[in-house]
């Protein structure tokens, strides 16, 4: 098995079924697909009893717990975690990744979709300075992972934290230059800016990925940005897509 989807749900059946129907129309089919709903009473186990294979429905302490328990449960030599409501570009995105990978690589990442809007990834090498792509468009070599999981006590950033340890691991890193995930808007991390930004820094600062004060300048930079994009969303993009 190539490729582990991992979703996570809680009442939002909407939401996955979007997600299952980019996944049925795949050119791929070396995947499979696990589905961490955290006891949902919307008719989401219904659905999954009707159209999954791998699932389980049960309570969770949060989003990053119901994600360490997609981990234990797949097989795929790559992770990709596909939330609720979030789907693949296109019909033939895995199709597209499987063909880029000349030589079995430890990370794979892509552009994504917010929106409208292209979101071409940054290099992997400013992880420093936040995500560089969506989560949803990053691919994890489970064989690499050891006993690296998703930090629980953080409720924003254990993504940013989780990648940031990963990277250290890899050897051999993939990019592809296309869209992978179009990303569903209004996520926790959209809607607790601030705070995200606040455990970033602190994942730095635990991992010891730089300075102290390098760290205290990245936070500051942030927050210069997502104010810019709060008050001109044309001129961020603007920027954003002639890096």
């Amino acid at each position: 098995m190539l490729f582990s989807i991992i979703t996570i749900t809680r009442n939002n059946l909407d939401g996955l079924k979007t997600t299952h129907e980019c996944l049925h129309w795949q050119v791929c089919r070396d995947f499979e697909w696990i589905v961490i709903d955290g006891a949902s009473k919307d008719g989401t186990k219904q659905y999954l009893e009707e159209h999954a294979t791998h699932w389980i429905s049960e309570k969770d302490d949060g989003i990053y717990d119901a994600m360490n328990k997609g981990i234990a449960h797949a097989s795929g030599n790559y992770l990709l975690f596909l939330n609720a409501g979030d789907t693949l570009a296109a019909p033939d995105t895995l199709e597209r990744v499987k063909a880029a990978m000349t030589t079995p690589p430890d990370f794979i990442y892509g552009d994504s979709m917010e929106a409208e809007n292209h979101k071409p990834a940054r290099h992997h090498s400013g992880i420093l300075s936040g995500m560089f792509t969506h989560h949803q468009s990053m691919f994890y070599n489970r064989h690499i992972l050891g006993h690296l999981r998703y930090d629980t006590s953080y409720k924003i950033a254990a993504d940013y934290k989780f990648t940031l340890a990963f990277l250290k691991k890899c050897a051999v890193i993939l990019y592809c230059p296309f869209p992978v995930c179009i990303f569903e808007q209004g996520g926790v991390s959209q809607t607790h800016v601030r705070h995200g930004r606040m455990e970033q820094f602190r994942a730095r600062r635990e991992l010891e990925a730089c300075h102290p004060v390098r760290n205290f300048a990245i936070y500051v930079m942030q927050s210069v940005i997502m104010a810019l994009r709060r008050i001109s969303p044309r001129f961020y993009w603007f920027l954003r897509n002639s890096r």
